[in-house]
């Protein structure tokens, strides 16, 4: 399949477009595909395991974490028969001990599928939900702890989305990741982003989804039309040079997350009805991780996609009900309308990434005491650019939070907008297919890099 533009309405002179529609049917049909009915049902069945926490049982059919990583397993395999193999389907793990929340050897054990791409196989973007849950204390692996909000409704995304994009073909990879071990210090991530470093995995985009299925806010709001991305404005990785460079260049808020951030906060925008982004510019809550921080740390560009207003009444507490108050993460707490808007939002955002050409790499810029700018890249060859068609340049005042103004510039690997001064605007550069599906955009320098 091949998917048409992503794309905004610029007000500016200098705003060129391609032939291909601003809103793509194929995207809508995709995002109307996303099935709350569905999502609701595999909440249930994660839900109904008891407990999942990560020192739970692993032997019983029924409950504990083995049998829901196994049904999950199981859940990838039987999408992926209906796609005739079109998944690969595996467990990863590793062993953990020693740690504050597991003090004893435990395997902590995710489920990945991935769905190769046709021309660029190499080049992936992930989503991610979490499969453990927890109560008040978290080395407690034995009481009833369904998670129905945190992180069902995240992993139960994961599913459906797998569900609607295995019908389709991309040129780039999309993976499904079931992570393990979040409520216990992030384990999972930590071992899927280390085996994807020593595998060479090039993972341009990690998507996580962490509660994405409640709209009651401890705060009194109740809010089924936003959701919240979060995302680091400066990597991880960066180095003391490039902290220098990025102190005359800028690039505060322009790393690849934070590009990452903005282009889901576009798709929103175009094929997402009645949902609205709230960008935080934040690696996490506050004080808080989840499970796009280990890769984050080792430098590929991720993003937490969740609800906007918290019930932390139903967050990690033993089920019970106190002075009135009920406590507990179940089933009654979940809008499962709600869950679906998030998930085909994901949905939306992998599909965009996966049909676009490879994302512009080496991009720089220059323009110092000049009345013009001049960005360059280099423009990739091969069977993983057979549908590049040319690039995009954007800008936006330096204060703006989204992209105001592009022009299409062709198939070249450079370009100079005249008459445009580097000092009052933040520059970027897209590539887009032949059909108008298009990247992330891309700042110039190490500071905004998606990596070759």
């Amino acid at each position: 399949m091949r998917l048409a533009a992503i794309s905004l309405l610029f007000f500016t002179p200098f705003t060129t477009a391609l032939a291909a529609g601003d809103n793509d049917a194929r995207l809508h049909e995709l995002q109307a595909a996303v099935s709350a009915e569905r999502i609701q049902a595999d909440i249930e069945r994660l839900v109904g395991f008891g407990t999942r926490h990560t020192l739970s049982e692993t032997a019983s059919e029924s409950r504990g974490i083995g049998a829901a990583r196994r049904w999950i397993k199981a859940e990838f395999e039987r999408i992926s028969a209906d796609c005739r193999g079109c998944l690969e389907v595996r467990f990863v793990s590793d062993f953990v001990e020693g740690e504050p929340r597991i003090p004893e050897r435990t395997e902590v054990v995710s489920v990945v599928a991935i769905q190769r791409g046709r021309l660029d196989p190499d080049r992936m973007v992930m989503m991610s939900g979490d499969i453990d849950s927890r109560v008040s204390d978290p080395l407690n692996g034995t009481s009833d702890s369904p998670g129905a909000n945190d992180n069902a409704s995240g992993l139960a995304g994961v599913l459906e989305a797998a569900r609607v994009l295995s019908k389709e073909k991309f040129d780039g990879t999309i993976v499904y990741a079931a992570l393990a071990g979040e409520e216990q210090g992030l384990f999972g991530g930590k071992i899927l982003a280390a085996k994807a470093l020593e595998e060479g995995w090039r993972i341009k985009a990690v998507l996580n989804n962490d509660m994405i299925g409640n709209i009651e806010g401890v705060d009194g709001v109740i809010d089924n039309a936003t959701a919240r991305v979060f995302s680091e404005g400066t990597r991880a990785v960066e180095t003391p040079a490039e902290a220098i460079l990025r102190r005359f260049r800028g690039g505060e808020v322009d790393s690849p997350s934070r590009n990452l951030a903005r282009y889901i906060d576009r798709l929103a925008d175009q094929y997402i009805p009645n949902l609205n982004v709230m960008m935080v510019y934040r690696l996490d809550r506050f004080r808080r991780g989840g499970h796009h921080r280990p890769f984050n740390d080792v430098g590929i560009p991720g993003v937490r996609i969740m609800e906007t207003h918290e019930n932390y009444n139903r967050q990690h507490q033993d089920i019970r009900n106190e002075n009135g108050v009920d406590y507990g993460d179940v089933l009654s707490g979940v809008n499962f309308d709600y869950a679906r808007k998030l998930t085909s939002l994901n949905v939306v955002a992998l599909a965009s990434m996966s049909a676009a050409p490879p994302f512009p790499a080496g991009v720089e810029i220059e323009g110092a005491v000049s009345r013009s700018t001049t960005l360059k890249w280099v423009r990739p060859e091969g069977r993983a650019a057979r549908h590049l068609a040319g690039y995009r340049i954007y800008w936006r005042l330096t204060d703006a939070p989204q992209w105001t103004h592009s022009v299409y510039v062709g198939d070249v690997s450079e370009h100079t907008l005249e008459n445009i001064v580097i000092d009052n605007y933040y520059f970027g550069v897209a590539s887009v297919a032949d059909d108008g599906a298009e990247s992330p955009v891309v700042f110039p320098g190490p500071a905004g890099s998606f990596g070759d």
